[in-house]
């Protein structure tokens, strides 16, 4: 049984018997003929059907793939937990050893997602709306705490604006000329390119989520058909791999049916 205890630029490997004894112990870079390596070595201690990987959707999604590919079944190892670690001291072989494990007790049972196709375009789009939603969010706050130490003529012209006007407002904002106060000159180049910043991340965000309504639409049609893309939200779980679906609020289910197949997704959906 194989176990990896993965991370950014080094992946470590573990392999055990069918008894839990460990076998070998080994470190792998984080390359393509680095997972070539690690399959070639696992498999020169026998055959190797299983594998548990931590960190299977983050550091270890690209070499869960690559196992995929060569044939070996890869399930989400859980790590050894808290109590696990303060009984001995961290080790990354021993982290490995107790991946390898977890898969022999059938604690870790999951299977992994593959990483391509739609569940890995939605997981991606899903990140990038978020983080344009969260930075458009802090200029707007920067946005709004210049506005409180400025001019009294420029405040006064922009505070009682709502925050869509705001913004086109600051985006005609003009420096001025040399004669200004150079305060003045710079409270307004700010604002402006503040507002640049909010219209730009505001357009990025609404084409990444017209995106994710092609992918829902795709494979999911009759969710949309019934709600409309305004009333669905896709939250990330505690696993930063796995996200799911919200309606009104109300949780629908997980995205794990992108990757079934339209009919099947029929069938999910009927269900």
């Amino acid at each position: 049984m194989l176990g990896v205890d993965s991370h950014r630029d080094v992946h470590v490997a573990a392999v055990v018997s069918m008894l839990g004894q460990a076998l070998a112990a080994e470190r792998f870079p984080t390359t393509a003929s680095g997972y070539r390596d690690l399959v070639e070595w696992a498999c020169g201690w026998g055959v190797v059907h299983r594998a548990g990987v931590e960190s299977s959707g983050n550091y270890g999604a690209a070499l869960s793939r690559h196992l995929l590919s060569a044939g070996i079944e890869v399930v989400e190892a859980p790590g050894p937990g808290r109590s696990a670690r303060r009984r001995r001291s961290k080790s990354d072989e021993g982290d490995a050893v107790a991946a390898a494990r977890s898969v022999l007790s059938g604690r870790a049972q999951f299977p992994v997602n593959t990483g391509r196709g739609p569940i890995e375009i939605a997981r991606m789009y899903v990140m990038a709306k978020d983080s344009a939603t969260r930075a458009k969010r802090q200029a707007m706050n920067q946005l709004r705490a210049i506005l409180v130490t400025a001019d009294p003529v420029l405040r006064e012209e922009l505070w009682s604006l709502k925050r869509r006007a705001l913004i086109l407002a600051c985006l005609q904002l003009r420096e001025g000329d040399e004669e200004m106060d150079p305060l003045v000159r710079a409270t307004r180049f700010t604002l402006r390119m503040l507002a640049e910043r909010i219209e730009q991340l505001r357009v990025q965000a609404l084409m990444l989520e017209q995106r994710l309504e092609d992918v829902i639409g795709t494979h999911y049609p009759r969710l949309l058909e019934a709600l409309g893309m305004s009333e669905l939200e896709v939250r990330q779980t505690e696993d930063s791999s796995l996200f799911e679906l919200y309606a009104g609020g109300e949780r629908v289910g997980d995205l794990s049916w992108l990757s079934r197949d339209e009919e099947d997704a029929e069938d999910f959906v009927a269900g």
